[in-house]
């Protein structure tokens, strides 16, 4: 059994390995933070904690992550749901940067 907790050198982890992939649960669970907060932070945060959580999940799925622990469950909904997440902080931020908001 892998440690679910071991740092991001896990994603190097080889492909025909016997281990489970790492699930890179917690970059989900801060972008939902991040969400959360936006009524108080910018929107950047969600940005920046989603953009790492996508390319964490992206890694992870390419090494044979299927199912999550994140409640979305199937890891194209999870990144589905990140890149969401990204595109609309960016988008935010762009607005409120140029004064549209």
């Amino acid at each position: 059994m892998t440690d679910r907790t071991s740092p991001p050198a896990a994603f190097d982890a080889p492909i025909d390995s016997k281990e489970e992939p790492f699930d890179p649960l917690r970059l989900c669970v801060y972008t939902t933070i991040g969400l959360l907060a936006w009524l108080l932070t910018p929107a950047l945060v969600v940005s920046v904690f989603s953009g790492m959580a996508l390319v964490a999940y992206f890694k992870a799925r390419k090494r044979g992550l299927v199912r999550s622990r994140c409640k979305l469950g199937d890891t194209r909904l999870v990144m589905a749901y990140l890149g969401l997440a990204f595109v609309s902080g960016v988008v935010f931020t762009i607005y409120t940067i140029a004064g549209l908001l």
